[in-house]
């Protein structure tokens, strides 16, 4: 019995450390009331790893849904307000690398609670194992 805990403990730690190290993280510096019409920061960290990584790209998009229960960020990433390549590099030297990207609310979204989804793709590793992740913020629009 003992034996089978520590193989599968051995097991969980060698597949999971190495996925959550990958992980990035969503920030909205100007806070969580964005303005229908307005340019936004949307900054995205991705803090380094003992384990190699290619970064591949991000998509970011806005799921309003002011009258409803939002959908899960990982179904749907709503209108797409960026899709291209992800750089996070150091800018402070007690922060994360990070990199920001400027989006624009749509002047016609609905009022009310939204949420922002990013999805992030990377490979890990030697073999390149394809790693997606789906990140999400819920936000109010003004």
């Amino acid at each position: 019995m003992k034996s089978l805990t520590l193989t599968t403990l051995t097991a969980l730690t060698t597949t999971l450390v190495p996925t959550l190290a990958q992980n990035a993280g969503l920030n909205l510096p100007s806070g969580p009331e964005l303005k229908a019409g307005s340019d936004v920061i949307v900054q995205v960290t991705r803090p380094n790893s003992l384990t190699g990584s290619t970064e591949l790209a991000v998509a970011i998009g806005l799921q309003s849904c002011p009258n409803s229960e939002c959908i899960e960020a990982d179904e749907t990433l709503g209108t797409v307000l960026y899709h291209g390549a992800f750089n996070p590099v150091y800018h402070e030297y007690y922060l994360p690398p990070y990199e920001n990207f400027t989006v624009s609310v749509p002047e016609g979204v609905s009022k009310g609670k939204a949420v922002v989804g990013v999805a992030h793709v990377a490979l890990v590793g030697a073999s390149n194992w394809p790693f997606l992740e789906v990140l999400n913020k819920t936000v109010t629009i003004v």
